[in-house]
């Protein structure tokens, strides 16, 4: 540990990423604590865990919050939305108006009335990106392959129809092949879009076989808050791409987590498909 430093508050929630989190604050010697969400937070970092709370006890939370004085919360991990009764009680013990603004929203105007919430009590939130970069996909070609023209008009058309969806909360990714758009990603994320894609390609009519250099095209939204909805790719995602007829990803670098990058690189190259990073600004 670094000295007298106040110890981060990790909540952790579903999936992997809190164990990886965990693991780079480690390696970098930054103290910290687990908060787990239960139902959620796999059971290796739950039998870690300083503390349990239920999903919709935010008075708990914040009481155990403010027990421990964190330097930052960090939210890692994926938790499904609640129902709107149960948000809507659970707002209603807090008495917060944004929460409960949120409920008609889509998710990135809820999650940021859940950071509002913690900055009001005194918190200060940081993003995975920003405590672990050693987890993010970094600038240029990670793998053995490169895109080739068609893929590179693949990704120029992908970024530009990102960008100019961002401020309608769709989701972060799109499969597109040359200048046609094969599937963009709702609220069912990534993987289900690349299940959807894969069977547009197969139908004998309307898209037919996907043309020749389809990417997946996965960014941040413009103007994101990237503290608690990073995007994300690992080696699931590069075998449903390869399913789904593509010939490469392409991420934001310094802005999307490479889960288990090392085997995630490997999938791609395996599949031969090229994984590049590019330069952003959310």
């Amino acid at each position: 540990m670094q000295g007298t430093a106040r110890p981060l508050a990790l909540v952790a929630g579903a999936g992997r990423l809190p164990e990886l989190v965990a693991a780079s604050l480690e390696r970098a010697g930054r103290p910290f604590r687990v908060l787990a969400v239960r139902g959620f937070t796999e059971r290796s970092m739950r039998r870690r865990a300083d503390a349990v709370v239920d999903l919709l006890d935010i008075p708990g939370t914040l009481r155990i919050l403010k027990d421990w004085a964190p330097e930052a919360v960090v939210p890692a991990g994926g938790v499904a939305r609640p129902s709107p009764a149960a948000l809507l009680n659970a707002a209603h013990a807090v008495k917060n108006r944004d929460i409960l603004r949120g409920l008609a929203g889509g998710d990135d105007r809820l999650l940021r009335a859940v950071l509002s919430l913690l900055e009001e009590n005194g918190h200060r939130v940081l993003g995975v990106h920003e405590v672990a970069p050693d987890l993010l996909g970094r600038p240029g070609r990670l793998g053995r392959h490169a895109p080739d023209p068609d893929a590179s008009l693949s990704i120029a058309t992908g970024r530009a129809m990102l960008g100019a969806l961002s401020p309608f909360d769709v989701g972060q990714a799109a499969v597109v092949a040359a200048e046609r758009v094969v599937a963009v990603e709702g609220p069912e994320g990534t993987d289900r879009m690349l299940i959807r894609a894969r069977a547009l390609n197969r139908r004998p009519l309307g898209y037919g076989r996907a043309p020749k250099g389809a990417v997946l095209v996965k960014l941040p939204k413009l103007g994101q808050d990237l503290r608690i909805d990073l995007p994300a790719i690992g080696p699931r995602t590069v075998h449903r791409a390869a399913a789904a007829g593509c010939v490469g990803i392409a991420i934001g670098a310094g802005y999307t987590l490479v889960i288990d990058s090392e085997e995630t690189v490997a999938a791609a190259d395996a599949a031969g498909l090229f994984l590049i990073g590019l330069e952003v600004t959310p």
